[in-house]
């Protein structure tokens, strides 16, 4: 029986923090980093001021912890998405319109509220400088498996990256308007280039 009841208390216990973290993202993109403050997350997690306190004592620790666990969330999302992907001559762009998707994602949003904060803030930087290159590190690993990309042949790193660093200028893109008409065309011309670049014979 003891041990029935400590689980129930685990279960418990792993639920109240997941609202709390689920509470932080949907602040942060709503209010900003600025407007996220601890009261607002424990009201709308409906958790005691007290028991967020336990688990997440300073606001900086609170952020953090959603947007990791959020970003963790999101590449288990990502990789269930890449094993869905279709084969053939459309495989490329159904690649770019997955990733247009995770940099279009509310954790994305959260993120850049993160950055932004962290530009001033030298505690927050270096708590986010290593996530950030982490989730860095696996994107460019899921993008060149899911494109089957080469990394041996000279510039395909770079094609790699450039991919990267354009669905992400895409989805930053998407926080200021809706511009998914143009994504579109520019993601269908960047497929074109990427299939030509990485596959054809003499490269």
């Amino acid at each position: 029986m003891p041990a029935a009841t400590r689980v129930t208390q685990e279960e418990r216990t792993r639920l109240m923090r997941a609202r709390l973290l689920e509470a932080t993202v949907e602040l942060l993109v709503e209010r900003g980093f600025a407007g996220t403050t601890t009261t607002l997350v424990s009201e709308r997690a409906g958790v005691s001021r007290g028991a967020q306190l336990h688990h997440f004592p300073s606001k900086n620790a609170l952020v953090l912890a959603a947007v990791g666990h959020l970003t963790e969330q999101r590449g288990r999302d990502l990789a269930a998405a890449a094993a869905e992907l279709p084969s053939g001559p459309r495989r490329t762009r159904a690649v770019l319109e997955m990733l247009a998707a995770h940099f279009t994602s509310p954790v994305f949003t959260a993120a850049l509220e993160l950055w932004v904060a962290a530009r001033t803030d030298a505690a927050l930087l270096a708590a986010v400088a290593p996530l950030e290159q982490r989730v860095g590190r696996e994107a460019h690993r899921l993008t060149v498996d899911v494109l089957g990309a080469d990394e041996r042949r000279p510039g395909t790193r770079e094609l790699v990256q450039a991919t990267l660093d354009l669905v992400r200028g895409l989805g930053l893109a998407s926080t200021i308007s809706d511009d998914t008409r143009r994504r579109r065309r520019i993601l269908d011309e960047w497929a074109r280039v990427l299939d030509d670049r990485l596959h054809r014979k003499d490269a």
